[in-house]
Parts: C-alpha cells; structure tokens; sequence
C-alpha cells in the first residue's frame, strides 16, 4: 500500500506532530510504501495566486479552476504543485494530521487543498463524489484540539465534531472521491498530563492496526441524483 501523510504543525515537539511521527513509522514497519509532506518544514505556500500556472490559458482574467485544468493538462502547474498532485495521485491512503484552528484547519494546510487538488484531476463536472479523481482511495483525518470532548456533540457547545469539519471530509475529500475514514480526535491535548497524552498515543497506534475495518463515512452516491444533481 502507498500511503501519504500530510502534516501541519508549526512545532516539530508538539504532540500533534509525534502523532504524524507514529503514523510514519507504523507504516513503514508494516512494509508499506510511505510519502510524507511535512507542509511548515518544507515552507509550503498556500496561496493560489496565477504565479501557480507557467503558462496562462487567459492572461487576461484569472479564472483560478479552469486554469488549474488547462495547466494539468498540458503540464504547465508549477513544480511544488506538481509534485503534491503526484504524491496524491500514487497514493492509496491519504493521511492529514493536524491541530483544529477556528473549526478547521490551519491555513497552511487549506492552501494545499486549495494548490493542489486541481481542477480538470481531482474533480470537474459530474467527477465529485463517487465519481471523483480521487475514487478508490481513502483519507483519514488525525485533529488535535484544546476542547475537551464533552463539550463537543449533541449536548456540547460546540456541537458534533465531525459536523464541523464536513467542509474537510465532506466538502474536499469527499467530494474529490475519497472513501473519508472516520477521524481520529484527540482532545484538550496541550492540558493533558504525561500519562493521559500516552493514553491518546496508545489509542492512536490501535487505530492504525485497524484501519482496514475502520468506519467509512457516507457520502453522495450519483447514481442517486438526477443531471441537475438532485435526489432522484
């Protein structure tokens, strides 16, 4: 299997980055073929500006998605895209770990889903969902926050987790084709004691042993949606 971790945090000691540590050594130990993309350690820009594209379809106006097509198509997108779209595109497992931000994730990282999932590869007309680029893979999303669990859910403040991060698993990785994996969280991190944090650690590790028989969340089928993609 090929996997690929994609990892933003900005402290190399933080736990949320021994979490993406473990998870490369896993994987490897296991025998599998692991990429990584530490995005902070490789200075990873994220803003999707035209200097993306070696060569504009239009130079005129910036229409960012349909240059993202023309220049995927005629090998055009700049090298640090390029390289991203590959290390996706070979991969069977997609990875992100990373600390919640605001209900999302860092901007480091919603930059090379913005950079990187182009148009025209990933996605485009019907090719969403089921029918995505990125069909037959899966994605797993490894979050940290500062909130306790309890106050996530239906009797939380902050509501249902998973609710919240639906335009991450549902809004890009599902809607590209992933098969999105039930996210692993792990909660009011930078307040926990050695041994709760060991504990958060020792979970993470059965995790990866079973991600094989782990919940896949549901998704848009098309086959379900008429050509104006409502429900049949």
């Amino acid at each position: 299997m090929n996997v690929l971790i994609v990892h933003a945090h900005p402290e190399q000691k933080s736990f949320t980055s021994a979490l993406y540590a473990t998870a490369v050594e896993h994987f490897k130990q296991a025998g599998h073929q692991v990429e990584t993309s530490d995005l902070y350690a490789m200075s990873f820009n994220p803003v999707a500006s035209s200097r993306d594209f070696e060569e504009r379809a239009n130079s005129d106006y910036l229409v960012y998605a349909l240059e993202q097509r023309s220049a995927f198509k005629n090998e055009k997108l700049t090298a640090d895209i390029a390289a991203e779209v590959d290390k996706v595109t070979r991969c069977d497992l997609l990875i992100l770990t990373f600390p919640v931000y605001w209900f999302s994730m860092p901007a480091i990282l919603k930059g090379w889903v913005d950079r990187v999932f182009v148009s025209g590869h990933f996605y485009g007309g019907r090719r969403i969902f089921n029918q995505g680029g990125m069909s037959g893979k899966r994605a797993l999303v490894c979050a940290t926050l500062g909130g306790r669990e309890a106050m996530f859910g239906n009797r939380g403040v902050h509501d249902d987790i998973e609710t919240l991060l639906m335009p991450l698993l549902k809004g890009s990785l599902g809607y590209v084709g992933f098969d999105v994996l039930k996210p692993y969280l792990g909660f009011h991190i930078p307040y926990l004691d050695a041994d709760a944090r060991a504990g958060v650690m020792e979970k993470w590790k059965q995790n990866l042993e079973l991600i094989a028989e782990r919940e896949i969340l549901p998704m848009p089928n098309l086959n379900n949606y008429n050509d104006q993609l409502q429900l049949l």
